[in-house]
């Protein structure tokens, strides 16, 4: 809670006033008068506003319309390899220019934008990076995560927002890419092929929570693998893991090269189909669902659940990665803002909160449920654990 702008006691004993004193005696010139005082269920709420003034201003409204620029001049930026241009010695507008094969004043507005953005520094006429593009946006970096462009700049994904209004008044996507019970190629190959540098992070902690490196005996089913780079990284750490993964067929064409060009493709082995309907197989150890059940309504995903808990044996763990949204749904930002992109993506689908997925857990006959944030992104670890 923030002090400035409210504060709660418990309303005990003594008059309000002292009560009142107390509080403002914190900070007495972060309140003015006019404050408001609320007595509810035994608690003093005292909510007041800071001293300073706010003017009305568009500004923000400006911005929301016009974010599709900023979007393109980030796309561009990472088309023309300009971070790593720079990231190279190239510093003033025509030496970057040649570096990526551009026009100078194309150029120098491009920089001059990315400089307002945050994306670049800019000292006099020289450009720089800052440690974020640096990190992310050079592919002199082992984090470099350029290759997302790849399916976060789909015209599948603009195309869908631009019908918001009536997706909003349906509940629903409009089209039939809603239903991800059905392939949909242009979509997750493209998802398959540009995302996997992402999802690394989110892969090793996952590791390191099923104690991979341990190096004991394991059974993995990788459910909607895409790229495959979970399932990867828990053989690449075990060399006594085997690697069952699910996805539709040119999807796992994505995930196999993966498995071959890391080393693992002998204990990594694929299963088409759409996991509502095909054979999962059974005995697993764990049974990996990345970033799957958002796409789903409650009904689909306990379904698909009550699928997984046959799947495993006695004493094993569904390992579940998703955006959870605090319950107020509008906390953390990027985790309740996906609720948006699954109303307008999908014809049923959610950001649920922790609460929501403990219950369909237990509805499809798992025990406790326990999560875990995957440090540096916006994610979190569930691990819900079969019976013995």
């Amino acid at each position: 809670m923030n002090p400035l702008f409210c504060a709660e006691d418990e309303y005990a004993s003594g008059e309000a006033g002292r009560q009142i004193k107390r509080m403002t005696a914190r900070g007495p010139a972060a309140y003015k008068l006019g404050a408001i005082l609320r007595f509810a269920k035994g608690t003093l709420t005292f909510m007041a506003t800071p001293t300073g003034t706010h003017k009305a201003s568009p500004e923000k409204i400006f911005s929301s319309l016009n974010g599709y620029q900023q979007t393109a001049a980030l796309r561009t930026a990472i088309e023309l390899d300009l971070f790593t241009a720079i990231g190279d010695g190239a510093q003033d507008a025509k030496s970057i220019a040649e570096k990526v094969q551009a026009s100078e004043r194309g150029t120098r507005i491009l920089c001059d934008y990315l400089v307002i953005q945050g994306f670049l520094l800019k000292d006099s006429r020289k450009y720089q990076l800052p440690e974020d593009s640096a990190v992310f946006l050079s592919k002199h970096s082992p984090a470099y995560l350029g290759s997302i462009v790849g399916f976060l700049s789909l015209p599948w994904h603009s195309n869908n927002f631009l019908k918001l209004t009536e997706v909003v008044r349906r509940g629903g996507s409009v089209d039939g890419t809603g239903d991800n019970s059905k392939p949909n190629d242009e979509a997750w190959v493209a998802f398959a092929r540009s995302m996997g540098p992402m999802m690394a992070p989110a892969a090793r902690f996952m590791a390191g929570l099923m104690d991979a490196a341990a190096g004991k005996p394991m059974k993995v089913l990788d459910v909607a693998a895409g790229h495959g780079m979970f399932g990867v990284t828990i053989a690449r750490e075990n060399a006594n893991a085997q690697i069952t993964a699910v996805d539709w067929p040119a999807v796992l064409e994505v995930a196999k090269e993966n498995a071959e060009k890391t080393g693992v493709g002998g204990r990594y082995t694929v299963r088409a189909g759409s996991v509502f309907e095909i054979d999962l197989g059974a005995g697993y150890d764990y049974v990996l669902l990345t970033n799957i059940l958002h796409h789903f309504d409650v009904p689909t995903c306990e379904i698909l659940l009550r699928r997984v808990h046959a799947a495993l044996k006695p004493g094993g763990k569904a390992v579940t990665l998703e955006f959870v949204p605090n319950e107020d749904r509008v906390s953390p930002p990027a985790a309740a803002s996906f609720s948006l992109v699954m109303l307008t993506n999908t014809a049923a689908g959610d950001a649920y909160t922790f609460a929501e997925y403990c219950s369909m857990f237990a509805s499809a006959g798992f025990g406790k449920t326990t999560m875990a944030a995957v440090p540096g992104t916006t994610e979190t670890v569930l691990v819900s654990e079969r019976g013995v």
